[in-house]
């Protein structure tokens, strides 16, 4: 009845949209010669469409909305800058439309935190000394939490398998694509940093675990061969973040699963193809291991403050910055001068001197909202960890990959080690937040309530055919 009712008011607005467009074709007909025109009307079709078959494409055009405004394609990110936020803000009012006539998700402490996150944000961009530009940031949280909270929910809820399948497609498109341009000789994500993020934290770990629950061997060698490629590009981005976040998420994985075997395989190529080079090449390889040093583990080495130099200045800003607004921030989403806190993304690149403003999320949050509004998002974070930790306690107990939390679960550890040293993950402009945010409260829904065989839901949660039946218990 739901989907009747939103499929009827969705061919109502698209009827009075043609209807409106012919009356302006009649009486206004220089509209119609504007580029400009043009490409919202194009624009408004697509999302007319989206929003037509919502619950299976509306999230990955969400992402790739975000996505293209991020990248280094001025054409497209100039259109999308805009766009994005069109798409979300309809997406958050339509999800919040179906999930209150459904009432069929549940509602517990991570959704009650995220509540008083957004709270949060929005009294303290009340008290901010730039209210009206904090306000506007606050806003955007409560967008992108509105969305994930509903429309994110919904694109998972009772579709699990075929919604894990679309992510794995997307991610080995997403890797593919993206190390066709670096092949070209084009940075399309535009700075080292932004390449370490998507190959850390998505690209990574997803196809890790999408090669380890292929069924066939050819699609387990194409992921091979992708995962590969990642962790090359995450290499070549000599971001530290992206590696510790590909590091981390990846070895966790593959300790839970008790694949030790498939650690030892990885240690020794990386092996084989270091002492290779040090054979065929011996200055090659030294001025090799010379670029690693500096590059990667020491950023600023001269400083002499050791392997965190680089963050030194970053994380004495953020603590100066509490220190003067201690208890309701300096404003969510602004700096003490009232500039976009957040500005700093679109240069995400401490390989070329540039750092991101706070150095790290968890200190950026609580400089925006002070330790009367940090709470919410201190409890907020602790819950999605145990969540994740649940997940990975399971795969302890269990050794099969086959739960539809596992590449949820990964995904958000990867983001949470890698928002430790970068200040994204309460940015919703960023479409890396947008796409972290999404995973998380899908993982949410589908994380088992206790690590035992076992799960919390009607539906089979396997992605393949095969593996022992389980049955659910009672919710």
């Amino acid at each position: 009845m739901t989907d009747r009712l939103s499929n009827l008011v969705l061919a109502a607005g698209g009827l009075l949209t043609v209807l409106l467009f012919v009356y302006l074709a009649f009486s206004q007909p220089g509209y119609f010669s504007s580029p400009v025109f043009l490409g919202g009307f194009i624009g408004l079709e697509f999302l007319l469409v989206s929003l037509w078959m919502y619950r299976r494409i509306f999230l990955p055009i969400v992402v790739v909305a975000f996505l293209l405004a991020g990248v280094d394609l001025p054409v497209v990110a100039s259109i999308w800058t805009a766009g994005r936020w069109f798409f979300l803000a309809a997406g958050a009012v339509v999800g919040s439309f179906i999930m209150l006539k459904e009432r069929a998700q549940h509602f517990g402490l991570f959704h009650a935190m995220a509540i008083f996150a957004v709270a949060a944000a929005l009294i303290s961009a009340a008290v901010s000394r730039y209210p009206s530009f904090a306000l506007l940031k606050a806003l955007s949280l409560v967008l992108l939490f509105l969305y994930a909270g509903t429309g994110a929910r919904l694109a998972a809820a009772g579709r699990e398998n075929r919604f894990l399948e679309g992510l794995l497609a997307g991610s080995e498109l997403f890797v593919a694509g993206v190390a066709l341009f670096y092949l070209i000789g084009r940075e399309v994500m535009g700075n080292p940093n932004s390449l370490g993020a998507v190959m850390g934290v998505v690209g990574a770990p997803v196809l890790l675990w999408g090669m380890l629950v292929a069924e066939r061997p050819g699609v387990r060698h194409r992921r091979a061969v992708l995962y590969g490629i990642a962790m090359f590009l995450a290499f070549h981005s000599r971001s530290r973040a992206g590696l510790a976040a590909a590091f981390v998420s990846c070895i966790v994985l593959c300790l839970a699963l008790r694949r030790y075997k498939l650690i030892g395989q990885g240690v020794v190529i990386l092996v084989i193809l270091a002492t290779t080079a040090a054979i065929v090449d011996p200055e090659g390889f030294s001025s090799t291991i010379s670029l690693f040093s500096t590059s990667i583990v020491y950023k600023d080495r001269d400083a002499g403050l050791g392997v965190f130099a680089s963050r030194q200045t970053p994380w004495q800003g953020a603590m100066d910055s509490i220190r003067k607004h201690w208890w309701f921030g300096a404003g969510f989403g602004t700096t003490d001068n009232g500039q976009d806190a957040s500005a700093h993304l679109s240069k995400f690149s401490t390989i070329e001197g540039v750092t991101s403003e706070n150095g790290s999320s968890y200190l950026t949050i609580f400089t925006w909202v002070g330790v009367l509004g940090v709470l919410p998002f201190v409890v907020l974070i602790l819950s999605l960890c145990a969540k994740v930790l649940r997940t990975v306690l399971w795969m302890l107990n269990t050794g099969s990959p086959f739960h539809p939390a596992i590449p949820l679960a990964i995904v958000t550890l990867a983001g949470l080690v890698h928002a430790t040293f970068e200040d994204w993950l309460f940015a919703p402009g960023y479409y890396l937040c947008v796409f972290f945010w999404a995973m998380a409260f899908i993982l949410s829904d589908v994380a088992p309530w206790a690590p035992l065989p076992s799960f919390s839901h009607s539906w089979r949660p396997w992605l393949l055919r095969q593996g022992p039946q389980v049955v659910a218990p009672g919710r």
